[in-house]
């Protein structure tokens, strides 16, 4: 099957490039040619040079995706005349889908689209982002959410049946090192509520905190934050961080998957999040975390998460949990989407 993918993809950072990567890899094992077309300017990596294909958008916030959007349709038609694929699958569902959405309507080939999370729950908010999202799900043959959370947003927003696929976790090299931490992975933008972190770090004096992101709040962070809290940046060796970590403290105020969960309980961190969106999903409540949603519970569920044989005991269900999603499962899903959709 000929595959044509559209979305953020390596060398581009996000989660939906992780995503993309990952399942890229899966189906070209299993045998598939599959294609991707980015945002560029970019650079493809050497051994995908010939199937990576880019779209040179302005480097202008809110100018970037709607001529994405619209130069994306004509290089999509033109990449089919090329190549003949067999599926369009558009990843985060905005300007980006919007863009096979417009391709869809001059081809007779299948449009799949899958929603990650802050398309639906930010994106469909806005004024003209409603429209991109709304027309997506409408002219898709089918929906793909990560989540059954996101599944029902669809839903709502007038997807008509649609599948949960969820994230895998790739598999992630524990580094031998002392657990010591209570960590934050993430974005430091106010969804992620960091603020909240360094709030729990005044309760706990005695513990050490590790802040892994970067992002626009981080000078006021640093600032305000009491002496045992560490700002480490952005960094791409969490398999080490969260080797160190005891505990994975996720206060984020929506959150469409949460994949950062499944990587700290594949390596037997527990972790504890807010009780919103998908993370509950994820954090089977009382078994391989808790969830909270007063900082008062918060505080509770770390002193709790902290006691040595309920840590443990939760890091050990947690590795079973993470287990449970893997690449090659996605994988497998999506090409059985694919094969019902084209015969």
């Amino acid at each position: 099957m000929r595959v044509i993918m559209v979305g953020h993809y390596p060398p581009h950072g996000g989660g939906v490039a992780r995503h993309l990567d990952n399942l890229v890899r899966e189906l070209r094992e299993r045998g598939h040619e599959v294609h991707v077309l980015t945002y560029g300017p970019v650079k493809p990596r050497d051994f995908e040079r010939e199937f990576v294909h880019q779209v040179r958008v302005p480097p202008v916030y809110g100018f970037r995706g709607t001529s994405f959007a619209f130069l994306g349709a004509r290089k999509l038609v033109r990449l089919h005349r090329k190549f003949n694929f067999d599926i369009i699958h558009a990843h985060f569902v905005g300007t980006t889908s919007f863009a096979g959405a417009l391709a869809r309507e001059r081809l007779n080939i299948p449009f799949v689209v899958t929603t990650h999370g802050s398309d639906l729950e930010h994106t469909a908010k806005l004024a003209l982002g409603r429209l991109y999202v709304r027309k997506s799900l409408e002219k898709a043959d089918a929906v793909v959410a990560v989540s059954h959370y996101l599944a029902k947003l669809a839903e709502r927003l007038g997807a008509g049946e649609v599948r949960v696929i969820p994230n895998g976790v790739e598999k992630m090299e524990e580094v031998p090192a002392k657990r010591r931490y209570i960590t934050f992975i993430g974005a430091l933008r106010e969804y992620k509520s960091p603020e909240t972190f360094i709030e729990l770090a005044r309760h706990f004096p005695g513990e050490e905190f590790l802040v892994a992101g970067d992002g626009p709040l981080r000078a006021r962070l640093e600032k305000d934050a009491p002496h045992n809290v560490r700002f480490l940046g952005y960094r791409r060796d969490i398999n080490r961080i969260l080797s160190e970590s005891r505990l994975l403290v996720l206060p984020s105020k929506r959150e469409g998957f949460g994949l950062v969960i499944l990587e700290a309980t594949s390596l037997g961190v527990p972790a504890i999040g807010r009780r919103v969106s998908a993370i509950p999903e994820l954090i089977r409540d009382g078994k391989n975390g808790l969830t909270f949603e007063s900082f008062d519970e918060l505080v509770d569920a770390v002193r709790k998460m902290l006691e040595p044989k309920r840590n443990r005991k939760a890091g050990w269900i947690g590795r079973h949990v993470a287990g449970l999603y893997s690449w090659k499962r996605v994988a497998r899903e999506v090409e059985s989407l694919y094969k019902s959709l084209t015969g």
